[in-house]
């Protein structure tokens, strides 16, 4: 969750395909590549990233790149919020592309045939199932998808290459209703979060293995800064029945100066960009399976000039609120210790209703703890006191457990989303 914006020159987050493929020619103002029956034609600044010849490659959002085949493990994800998004192109089988719902997903005949007005994505993030050639395409964009799209557009059908190994589907699971009543019971121990949604072979091997039992998952925003292709339906319920206890997160606007993924310092306009980011964030939730009641954590990183920020984050984070409470869910913020829990406290008294059910406080100093001083809170506070907590103390490393190894932060939790509400608002309780 903090601020990890990478720039271009670091490419270490992912692999850089040197070797293009079959049929593949380079001009000094483009790279045309073959793939899947498509030929198509991509800046010479994007990367490319062939998943079937390095699995463990991340598909980053905020880095022109495009990525041919099937995710595989992700396992070298890192990062949660970016400053700025690229346009990105991910061309995968149609057979065995995950069947994703946190994004719009469109079946059309070709490239060629485009709907000319896409659909509204709160993630910047769309699918067109190409059923002509059988390949689905994502687009990820930073504030339109126009480019992105006309390079898709302008793709011609040509003989396909050989077939390539392919990263075997998860088996699916069947829908459950009831077992996503189990996806936030009451929990008080360590929880994580990555990047990316981990494998399910990954998730069932850390519930076996390691001390966790809570996931933070990344259901979408406009600043996320992974995709999320096994982020699914069935994903969801897979964890839920295994017992997770789920943290998802949408990753809005910020407190920092971007016309795409920027938080405005009118607090007017905050106020407007807060509901904008529940509303996205309770559609986000409802594709997942995630029902009403559920918790749902706005990511809000740390910022240094309180002057400017203090106003318009107090206004976003309420917005945030009083609208999921609107649309039958709970609130929960994640902040820095040093930024947005001073802003949050100092305006607790102003609208104690309009603030987050549930704090979750970045401070990263090895104390597994929810105590006043560890969520930076003044000693024997009753703010979001009674299981409402959460204290992220260690950020961005890797963690192995049961011979998987993910980047990981890392949480004590205790939460108990019964206290929250009322049964009459919050119809779970």
């Amino acid at each position: 969750m903090p601020i990890r914006t990478l720039l271009s020159g670091l490419l270490g987050a992912a692999l850089l395909v040197p070797v293009l493929p079959t049929g593949t020619t380079a001009a000094a103002d483009a790279r045309t590549i073959d793939y899947g029956g498509l030929r198509l034609t991509v800046p010479a600044d994007w990367r490319v990233v062939d998943l079937d010849l390095d699995p463990d490659a991340c598909l980053r959002l905020d880095l022109p790149t495009l990525y041919l085949g099937h995710a595989g493990t992700q396992s070298r994800c890192t990062g949660r919020a970016v400053a700025g998004r690229a346009d990105t192109l991910h061309l995968e089988p149609l057979d065995g592309a995950p069947e994703r719902a946190d994004i719009p997903t469109i079946a059309v005949d070709s490239g060629t045939t485009l709907p000319e007005t896409p659909p509204r994505s709160d993630s910047n993030e769309l699918r067109y199932a190409l059923t002509r050639p059988g390949v689905m395409a994502t687009v990820s964009y930073g504030a339109a998808p126009d480019a992105v799209r006309r390079v898709l557009a302008r793709a011609r059908a040509v003989t396909p290459t050989a077939p390539r190994p392919r990263h075997p589907a998860e088996p699916a699971l069947a829908a459950d209703g009831e077992t996503l009543r189990t996806a936030q019971v009451p929990f008080t121990g360590e929880g994580f979060d990555a990047c990316t949604a981990p494998s399910q072979r990954s998730m069932d091997t850390w519930r076996a293995d390691s001390p966790f039992g809570a996931v933070g998952i990344y259901i979408g925003g406009g600043a996320r800064a992974c995709a999320q292709p096994r982020l699914t339906a069935d994903w969801v319920r897979r964890q839920a029945g295994a017992g997770w206890h789920l943290m998802p997160i949408w990753v809005g606007p910020q407190p920092w100066h971007s016309a795409g993924t920027g938080l405005s310092t009118d607090p007017s306009e905050a106020d407007a960009q807060g509901t904008a980011a529940a509303d996205g964030a309770v559609a986000a939730a409802g594709s997942l399976g995630l029902p009403p009641g559920t918790v749902l954590y706005n990511d809000l990183e740390h910022y240094d000039d309180r002057a400017t920020w203090e106003a318009p984050v107090v206004a976003y984070l309420t917005a945030w609120t009083v609208r999921l409470h609107d649309l039958g869910y709970r609130s929960g913020a994640y902040v820095s210790a040093s930024s947005g829990v001073k802003a949050l406290k100092a305006h607790h008294h102003q609208a104690p209703e309009a603030m987050p059910d549930v704090l979750w406080v970045a401070r990263w100093n090895d104390s597994p703890s929810v105590g006043d001083a560890d969520m930076g809170l003044p000693t024997g506070t009753p703010k979001w006191a009674g299981r409402r907590r959460a204290h992220q103390f260690r950020g961005d490393h890797t963690a192995s457990y049961g011979g998987v190894t993910i980047t990981i932060d890392r949480s004590w939790i205790d939460i108990d989303p019964s206290v929250i509400g009322t049964a009459d608002i919050f119809p779970l309780s």
